[in-house]
């Protein structure tokens, strides 16, 4: 047979035991066209695609295949992908059996990647150019849905997750349960997929901080609900668009939001350094936490997005500011960022917290905020605030912020504020419109 045009058909391998053991078996020749049986497939450790597979495309049947992990399985994931090219994964169902299999478990060492230190995962695939996958219901998973490692031209799309993630040993989700991609995927595609009750991030990005960056990617056409964590955080990363991405209740059940760790739930979150960006058009309901976190984000553009709360300070125990810059990262400076035109109808506290230089707030709708009534006299309930620094001193100057309407709990009095040494004046600030509402 034609190395690239080898067909499999698990039914005729007479002999060769059970339905788990032929379908290892024909996973081994790493190339051609595998096509899963009909009905259920029970395993109880990892189907592996082998290093070095080439044109490797796994196929479900078409009245439909359910690869399910039983009560005693062990393994990184249910179906793991070492490092080839190549690979397409279309057209079946992982049941993680997250009841049996979920432990207890915080987040790895700063040291380790999540595919060294997360187990009972959907789908891992590590060291793979060209990875394609489709069609694909994952549920009740207990580690990561889709876990991608050190992989590049990666499309991920019209993929649906439920059920799915951990929690450490304090009953707060481990960010587990959604898409991954890390350590320095590059040229990858998220796209047209559901994700429904996952405890962690919804799709994350993330590297070591030494590792390289991921990069070139799109993360667009997403809907999200019931999301403990963040919907989409973009981490340690270069050249990411995040556009046109929805979602409902991030932050939610309030039990399970990691309050210890720090994990205050975000629509879109950004972590590490990550630049020439963008993150546009997307539109979140009922958000317990920030609509977005720029921590890291420099030269970039976060432009007609929204985040809208309907109901009452109470609603959103961790309600917080709508748009907040930040610089943990020690390579970054949060300058050269232009927010413009996106809606905040609801906030725990304020609107946007602004550090940094050269950036540009304009013509956003800043609505209902501070709904908590919170009377600090300074940053927490301000409409605009001008920061002197977060993690690192960085204070607010050579900002643009024109062309804003700004109203909520006292706003017509604070509406565009300053940290102690930080001058309003050095920076452009004009015909923004206050109110109380």
């Amino acid at each position: 047979m034609r190395k690239l045009a080898v067909v499999v058909a698990l039914v005729a391998c007479a002999g060769c035991g059970s339905e788990e053991a032929r379908l290892r078996e024909a996973l081994r020749s790493g190339t051609g066209l595998v096509r899963l049986p009909a009905g259920v497939v029970e395993l109880s450790s990892e189907l592996v695609i082998p290093k070095g597979a080439r044109g490797l495309r796994l196929v479900g049947a078409p009245s439909g295949t359910l690869l399910r992990a039983s009560k005693q399985f062990r393994g990184r994931a249910i179906l793991r992908v070492e490092p080839g090219a190549f690979i397409m994964l279309s057209g079946f169902s992982i049941d993680g059996n997250r009841a049996a299999l979920e432990k207890p478990a915080g987040l790895p060492p700063s040291d380790v990647p999540f595919s060294r230190f997360t187990t009972s995962n959907g789908i891992l695939a590590e060291g793979v150019t060209g990875l394609s996958i489709s069609r694909v219901h994952l549920t009740n998973v207990a580690g990561f849905a889709i876990l991608v490692s050190g992989s590049r031209d990666v499309v991920i799309q019209n993929i649906q997750v439920d059920d799915s993630g951990s929690r450490n040993g304090r009953g707060r989700n481990n960010a587990s349960g959604g898409i991954l991609l890390e350590e320095g995927a590059a040229g990858f595609r998220v796209l047209n997929s559901r994700l429904r009750n996952v405890r962690g991030n919804g799709v994350w990005t993330h590297s070591l901080y030494t590792s390289p960056r991921n990069r070139e990617g799109l993360i667009a056409g997403n809907r999200f609900e019931n999301i403990g964590r963040d919907a989409i955080q973009v981490g340690h990363a270069t050249g990411i668009r995040v556009e046109k991405n929805t979602g409902a209740r991030i932050g939610y059940p309030f039990a399970e939001v990691d309050v210890e760790g720090g994990g205050i739930p975000v629509a879109l979150d950004t972590s590490g350094n990550v630049d020439n960006s963008v993150y546009a058009g997307n539109r979140f309901d009922e958000v317990d936490g920030k609509c977005i976190d720029l921590d890291g984000f420099h030269h970039g553009n976060v432009v007609d997005n929204s985040c809208t709360n309907r109901g009452a300070a109470g609603d959103y125990p961790y309600g917080h500011y709508g748009i907040v810059f930040n610089n943990s990262n020690p390579d970054m400076q949060s300058d050269e960022v232009t927010v413009a035109r996106n809606l905040i109808d609801g906030a725990g506290l304020g609107g946007i917290f602004v550090i940094g230089a050269g950036n540009r707030i304009v013509g956003n709708r800043l609505l209902h905020l501070n709904l908590a009534h919170n009377s600090d006299g300074g940053l927490l309930q301000s409409g605009i605030y001008l920061g002197a620094g977060a993690d690192r001193p960085a204070p607010a100057r050579d900002n643009v912020i024109r062309d804003n309407e700004i109203s909520g709990y006292k706003m017509s009095r604070r509406c565009i504020a300053a940290a102690p040494g930080v001058s309003i004046a050095a920076n452009k600030v004009g015909a923004n419109r206050c109110s109380d509402q």
